[in-house]
């Protein structure tokens, strides 16, 4: 009896999972999305799968629930949701008459993607891992690797128009990926308690432009994430 009690598993145990496989399921679609040329829906789900990650990690730290299949199985999540679904979209999108170079730099921007989360994999474990990241995250990263998609959608040009200029975008996030660079980490962010209402105001206004202009939305939050990290690179250095 104590022996099939012991084998038994409390179902809120499996939420950090289920919700890992979602954002692999969005990952997934998004990928569907771009061959069947739903671009904006594609591009989305991939916001939709950024927005919910690290929701796993907090909800199995609540629920004492965390352990090393789950770490595995959100890394592998995370390779096809900001590494695979990103590259493919950006190639379709704006690199597909190019069979060269743009597929080449599609592929280096996925491999970066994936240097980058086992990179990551590797320093988790340690007790003196640093409270910033190194190198841009994987959901970051793809972010700026879609900024060319966002600001098209945001009608602020038309980048399927300059497939060389986007290719080379997305070498260059790959690199920011695998790069030394720390980043910041919103476990690492603190804010003086007399600034709060500052920061709830900015709050307000993002969420107006959210649900009012959302792809300007995310080129501008793309925008200010590159200006954070090119700051950070020449500030410290690093590369």
């Amino acid at each position: 009896m104590a022996r099939r009690m012991r084998e038994n598993l409390p179902f809120v145990h499996l939420v950090p999972n289920l919700i890992t496989i979602l954002g692999l399921c969005c990952g997934l679609t998004a990928m569907r999305l771009t061959f069947d040329g739903l671009y904006l829906y594609a591009a989305a789900l991939i916001v939709f799968a950024a927005a919910i990650d690290g929701l796993d990690g907090l909800v199995a730290r609540r629920l004492r629930a965390t352990s090393e299949m789950g770490a595995e199985l959100d890394s592998l999540s995370d390779f096809v949701c900001f590494g695979v679904a990103p590259a493919l979209l950006t190639y379709r999108f704006a690199l597909f008459p190019d069979q060269g170079l743009g597929w080449v730099l599609a592929l280096t921007f996925a491999i970066c993607c994936c240097l980058r989360l086992a990179r990551f994999n590797t320093m988790r474990d340690q007790p003196d891992a640093p409270r910033h990241f190194l190198g841009v995250p994987a959901p970051a990263g793809a972010g700026l690797g879609l900024l060319p998609v966002f600001a098209t959608f945001a009608g602020l040009g038309n980048f399927r128009e300059m497939p060389l200029l986007v290719a080379l975008w997305l070498g260059f996030v790959g690199f920011l990926m695998i790069s030394r660079i720390p980043t910041p980490s919103a476990k690492g962010l603190k804010i003086a308690r007399d600034k709060a209402r500052f920061l709830l105001i900015g709050v307000a206004i993002c969420i107006g432009l959210m649900v009012t202009r959302f792809w300007l939305f995310m080129t501008l939050v793309c925008l200010i994430y590159l200006a954070v990290v090119l700051f950070q690179a020449v500030r410290h250095r690093r590369f």
